[in-house]
């Protein structure tokens, strides 16, 4: 006798009610998005339009809201390839470096004579000493503040190379050095890329490296390239000053030790700097959009323990001198400091916009990149072109689950439209798990999905065909349906888990449309065998116990 027992009854249907529930509300994506955009906006304190407040209202609040995320093919948005400036790291290496190097030599000055730092390339360090024969005693004071570094590949060697040429003593970044600032800095550019779009609220971008120094940026939703960019590509590297002084001459050359930076707000003038900086943003812990006290947009920012208590420090021996506050190589403002502050917090103000306030202080939050990206292509894909895919999608997909669903209702009768009923289920439970996982639907996930259509009743034509040839040899309707089951399980159980390998194996070595074609075919395959094992046998044996029908044709 057909043997299903009740509890796997409840479970199947339990799995099959959860999964229609989570898909649901992908029937009405248009206003679950709005719905969930809107709350975003409301909780980050802003309003709503009426229109919005029409779709939230037309979405009930106990409902799941969870929605399958569409790729950029799909939902239109901005593609963006970077590169990575790795070298300008070399040079702020080398100049992190420069401070230690010469205390040790002036230490030894009375054998060296006089240090003089000379002109070289920004991972190169030419330094003249006063008294060329003691350039021995000059190597080993270079060598003792070199740092042991680990290479990629597991060798230890020195971060930097020192030698001497003539008069002069050369320091340059070893080659295990320059692997690891490369890697170092890649992969900071890359979580403070992800930190800054993840700010903007944009739900599943793809941020990935490519090759040694590219990122790859796709934001789906974003409404133009250059409104990602405006996000991604300043630098957003801020430092605090001491001002030497303060010209009206951009040419004016520095000392060795300061900077010349024009101001934001004040044409033709020009500000000398210590190079040497007092805090800078690395030790921001929290900066928010906000107004000074005459109405105007400003940042607000608060630094950490140590970076306050330097600023502090600072402010208080140093009243009544001007303090620069700079942004990307420019002076934002230079005010005189008034008066000790303590605590660690502050306000930057400026000719700023309410946008360029809110933006400054999502760069600042998130992070300053480490070095200057260059844009080597750049795509804004519109959403009527994800549309046009949406529906052709959508058609190619019922076209196909039409002609599937006819063939097996007029191939097998009412187990065909029960094998329908469970493609239909099947079809729901692959959008429930998409979008529980956050996996993300593209162009090829849809063909993925087509092809998932045709696939999953193949199980069912395993099991019914089978069921026909054990009803010829005269077997009984009950037992015809257990070993139809039974001896076709082994064959269903082969050809999805080799389809299963080649889609794990596409996943792999794949990336970008292979792997969202690869996610919605192993979905696919893990659905349908749930669907044609058990779904359709709960319902075929639930049929059978309520008819007891002498004979059946399948």
């Amino acid at each position: 006798m057909l043997n299903f027992p009740l509890w796997k009854k409840l479970l199947v249907t339990i799995v099959c009610l959860a999964g229609l529930t989570v898909a649901f509300p992908n029937l009405f994506y248009g206003n679950v998005e709005r719905h969930n955009d809107a709350l975003l906006v409301v909780e980050q304190g802003g309003e709503t339009t009426a229109g919005v407040e029409e779709d939230i209202g037309l979405w009930p609040s106990f409902l799941p809201s969870g929605l399958v995320n569409l790729g950029l093919d799909l939902r239109g948005g901005a593609h963006v390839l970077v590169e990575v400036r790795t070298s300008d790291v070399y040079a702020e290496r080398m100049e992190s470096l420069w401070p230690e190097l010469r205390d040790r030599l002036r230490e030894e000055r009375d054998t060296v004579g006089s240090v003089r730092r000379l002109d070289s390339p920004p991972d190169v360090m030419r330094i003249r000493i006063g008294n060329p024969d003691a350039m021995n005693a000059a190597l080993e004071a270079a060598h003792e503040i070199s740092q042991p570094v680990i290479s990629l590949t597991g060798a230890t060697s020195r971060d930097f190379t020192v030698s001497a040429d003539g008069d002069e003593l050369v320091v340059a970044l070893s080659d295990a050095e320059r692997s690891a600032i490369d890697e170092r800095t890649m992969l900071q550019s890359l979580e403070i890329i992800r930190r800054r779009v993840d700010e903007t609220g944009t739900r599943e971008p793809t941020i990935q490296r490519q090759g040694s120094d590219r990122i790859l940026v796709q934001v789906p939703g974003i409404g133009s390239a250059e409104e990602l960019l405006a996000v991604i590509g300043q630098t957003a590297k801020l430092s605090f000053h001491p001002v030497v002084n303060r010209t009206s001459d951009g040419n004016t050359r520095p000392g060795l030790d300061e900077l010349v930076y024009p101001s934001m707000d004040e044409p033709d003038t020009w500000y000398i700097l210590e190079k040497r900086s007092v805090v800078t943003g690395e030790q921001l812990v929290d900066s928010q959009p906000s107004f000074d006290q005459n109405g105007l947009p400003s940042v607000s920012f608060r630094f950490n323990a140590a970076g306050g208590a330097a600023f502090g420090a600072y402010t208080a021996e140093n009243i009544g001198s001007p303090f620069a506050i700079v942004l990307d190589g420019e002076v934002i403002s230079a005010p005189v400091i008034q008066s000790h502050i303590p605590g660690g917090s502050g306000i930057i103000t400026g000719n700023f916009t309410p946008e360029e306030a809110s933006r400054l202080s999502i760069l600042l939050r998130a992070g300053a990149l480490p070095a200057e990206i260059d844009v080597l292509e750049q795509r804004t894909i519109g959403p009527e072109l994800g549309q046009d895919s949406i529906d052709a999608g959508k058609i190619a997909a019922l076209v196909a689950m039409g002609a599937v669903l006819v063939f097996m209702a007029l191939a097998y009768g009412l187990f065909g439209i029960i094998a329908d009923i469970a493609l239909l289920l099947n079809i729901a439970l692959i959008f429930a798990l998409l979008t529980s996982i956050g996996a993300t639907l593209t162009l090829p996930g849809i063909a993925g999905l087509v092809l998932t259509i045709g696939m999953a009743v193949d199980a069912n034509v395993l099991i019914f065909e089978r069921i026909r040839e054990e009803l010829k040899g005269s077997r009984g309707p009950a037992r015809a349906i257990e070993l139809g089951y039974e001896k076709a399980f082994s064959a269903i159980l082969d050809a999805n888990v080799t389809t299963l390998i080649a889609a794990v194996i596409l996943f792999v070595i794949g990336s970008g449309p292979v792997r969202g074609f690869s996610v919605t075919l192993g979905l696919g395959i893990v659905t349908s065998v749930f669907t044609a094992l058990y779904v359709t046998r709960m319902m075929i044996v639930t049929w059978y116990e309520w008819r007891r029908p002498k004979t059946i044709s399948v």
